[in-house]
Formats: structure tokens, C-alpha cells, sequence
């Protein structure tokens, strides 16, 4: 993507009124949750030394960080149910315009932050990378696909046709991974239906290669399933619009995220959770997971009132993609800087963290303090009223 796109993406700001339409707090705060988890889990000071929590799971299984981008799937669906709403009334050629040239600017988003900075340190001096070696897929892209994706089949196919779809596709996604995936084992790393795909459509120089060989967790097929989060999260928040009594909310909410995450841990059995290749398992643990946390949030902010500390959170939810974004340029150019025979992150991690920290405590003080200088930056646009959509 060239610096004329991305400089117009920025500058699409909206100086917002101080009273906008009717929003939900626990959807915001859990918004801004993810963004602030993302943050941290994405920038620790030395990733040789991590707590555990804070990886991925290497292959199959979970941890807390494997909730983080489906989490930002599901409330890309949450913003869907307010946002789908006025297309109700408008023509097609309107909708469609509107939902490719959002998909298109998101994915060419990720593809300028897999260039960016567009030079690499090596043997001491600035080059240039190799354009062509760029990986294509990446979060962004996913995020851009999956919204494109959920949105026309909301729009055309309404809540059933929706749901339908949706279990259709987790169920598909299963048995061409099954038939598709080598044997003896059909989702391990060498042998999956995900990779072999990708392998027939992406240069194999354009895949992600930290897990060895090319492969990239953010694939082409394995998006399919991923969708699946952006349904969950619209089906969400158009239930919480809905209804209005806070406590069968707050119940419904629970049993649906109960359920889900029981039939994940069964169907775990026969295509295990595993976030690389976005198994259906881990589609339905993830959307489980976050419709509980989504009950708890609404029970203490709705059902109990206590607010007091949600505003830390909103601030990450008003500017969602661009801290997001911003997170991840910043990290680049600061490692990219020269401090004697390390960077500038280096230099802060051993100075200010590593010299008085044992290591996992320091990794993780670096990753806090640096999602907290961001949440300065997203506190001084909320105080203006400056938020940017993308």
C-alpha cells in the first residue's frame, strides 16, 4: 500500500459530538480489553522470556492469548449489529461499494504494516527489503476478509440464513480439513488441508515462516471458520439491542457461552482447538468464551452499576484499529533505531526493565508500560473527541 493510501486512511477523522448515538458500555469495554490484551501480548521486552499465558499455544490446545484476535473478530461483529443497521434502507450498489472498499482498505492496511518500515537493519546499515519476499496475509487481512464476508452474508441472508450458514461452513471447514489433510495425522503442521490450499494460491516467499516452514496461521482457507467469530459477535450484540431486562440477558448470555464451550471441548475430541489453522472447536470455544465474559462485564456494569473503572478500557474501544496500527509502526521504527550495538527497544528493555527485574517480570513490565504509553495517546484523542475510523 503507498503513503498517499494510508495518509488518506488517517485522515478520515471524525470530530465526534459529545452525544452520539445510544452506545453499550460492557461492548466497549470488552472492546477495549482486546485491544489492550493484543497490545501486550504482541510487544514483550525479550520473547525468550514470556510466561506461558502470554504465548500461543505451539500447535493444538489454548491458552489466553489464543482468545485475543478471535475476541477481535467477535467485537468486529458487535460493531457490525449497529453499523448493518442502516444499510436496511439503501440500494445495493451503495452496500456493496461500501463493504469492498472497507475490506480493501483494511487488507492493503496489513499489507503496508508487513512492509513497514520498508528497510531492514543489516550488518550495521539501512537497506531496503525485498518487496516481492512481502507476506501477504497477516491479522488485518484476516480482520478485513472475515468483516467483508459476515457482512454480505448478514445482509443478504438475514439472522437464519446467517446461522445456517454459519454452522454450515464450521462443519465444511471439518470435513475438507479431514479429507483434504494428509494422514496418518490431517491437522498436524506438514500436513494440513489450510497449508496445502494456501500453498496452491500464495507464492510460497509470501507465507508467514515462523513456524518453521512456510505456513501461514492467517490463511487463505482457515478464514472460512474464522468468520464464524464475526457472526457470533453480530448475533450478540443484536440480542443485547433486543432485550431489556439486564438479568434474562445476562442468563441467556451465560447458558448460550456454557453450551458453546461444552460442544467445543466435545468436538475438541475429533478436531482439536488449535488457533493456527482456526479448527470449528476453537471457533465455538472462542465465541463461548467471549459471550461469559461479555455476561460477566454486563453484570457488573449493567447489573451492579459499578463503572468507575471501564473508562481505562473505552479509551482503547474509541480507537480500536488505529491503536492497533499505531502499536505496531511505533515497535517497528523504535527497533529499527541504533543504540550502540542494539536498538532502541533493547536499550530500554535492559536499562529500565532487565536491570531490575527478574527476566518473565521484566518482558512483561516492558509489554504493560508500552500498551500504557499507548492508552496516553488514545486518552489525549478521546479528551479532543478525535476518533478514526477506518
Amino acid at each position: 500500500m503507498n503513503k498517499s493510501s494510508f495518509a488518506n486512511t488517517i485522515a478520515s477523522t471524525e470530530v465526534l459530538p459529545a452525544k452520539s448515538a445510544q452506545r453499550y458500555l460492557s461492548l466497549d469495554v470488552l472492546r477495549g480489553m482486546t485491544i489492550a490484551l493484543m497490545i501486550v501480548v504482541n510487544t514483550p521486552g525479550n520473547w525468550e522470556t514470556v510466561y506461558a499465558p502470554f504465548r500461543h499455544a505451539r500447535w493444538h490446545g489454548f491458552t489466553i492469548t489464543d482468545l485475543v484476535f478471535p475476541t477481535f473478530l467477535f467485537v468486529v461483529g458487535n460493531a457490525m449489529s449497529f453499523s448493518m443497521r442502516k444499510f436496511e434502507k439503501l440500494d445495493d450498489r451503495v452496500f456493496l461499494t461500501t463493504v469492498f472498499k472497507r475490506t480493501a482498505l483494511i487488507f492493503f492496511i496489513g499489507l503496508f504494516l508487513n512492509a513497514f518500515p520498508f528497510v531492514t537493519r543489516s550488518a550495521g546499515e539501512l537497506t531496503f527489503i525485498n518487496f516481492s519476499n512481502i507476506r501477504i496475509m497477516g491479522v488485518l487481512q484476516r480482520i478485513a476478509l472475515c468483516y467483508g464476508i459476515a457482512s454480505l452474508v448478514i445482509h443478504y441472508f438475514k439472522l437464519k440464513g446467517a446461522f445456517i450458514l454459519g454452522v454450515t461452513a464450521l462443519v465444511f471447514y471439518w470435513v475438507v480439513m479431514y479429507v483434504y489433510g494428509g494422514q496418518p495425522d490431517p491437522y498436524s503442521l506438514e500436513t494440513n488441508a489450510a497449508l496445502q490450499f494456501d500453498l496452491l494460491v500464495i507464492p510460497i516467499e509470501n507465507l508467514y515462516k515462523g513456524y518453521g516452514i512456510p505456513f501461514d496461521p492467517e490463511g487463505l482457507l482457515s478464514t472460512l471458520p474464522a468468520v464464524g467469530n464475526v457472526i457470533g459477535g453480530y448475533f450478540a450484540g443484536k440480542f443485547i439491542q433486543q432485550q431489556t431486562d439486564t438479568k434474562n440477558k445476562v442468563i441467556k448470555l451465560l447458558v448460550a457461552g456454557v453450551v458453546l464451550t461444552g460442544l467445543s471441548l466435545l468436538w475438541n475430541v475429533y478436531f482439536p482447538i488449535n488457533k493456527p489453522i482456526w479448527t470449528s472447536s476453537y471457533v465455538l470455544l472462542t465465541v463461548g468464551l467471549d459471550l461469559l465474559i461479555l455476561a460477566v462485564l454486563m453484570l457488573i456494569i449493567d447489573g451492579a452499576s459499578v463503572t468507575k473503572w471501564t473508562y481505562f478500557f473505552e479509551v482503547f474501544g474509541k480507537n480500536p484499529l488505529f491503536i492497533y496500527i499505531l502499536s505496531g509502526m511505533i515497535m517497528e521504527v523504535l527497533s529499527l533505531i541504533s543504540i550502540g550495538e542494539g536498538s532502541v527497544t533493547g536499550w530500554v528493555y535492559q536499562n529500565l526493565f532487565a536491570s531490575w527485574l527478574e527476566g518473565k517480570n521484566a518482558s512483561l513490565a516492558f509489554a504493560v508500560c508500552y500498551m500504557l504509553s499507548l492508552w496516553l495517546i488514545g486518552y489525549a484523542m478521546d479528551k479532543k473527541k478525535v476518533y478514526i475510523k477506518v
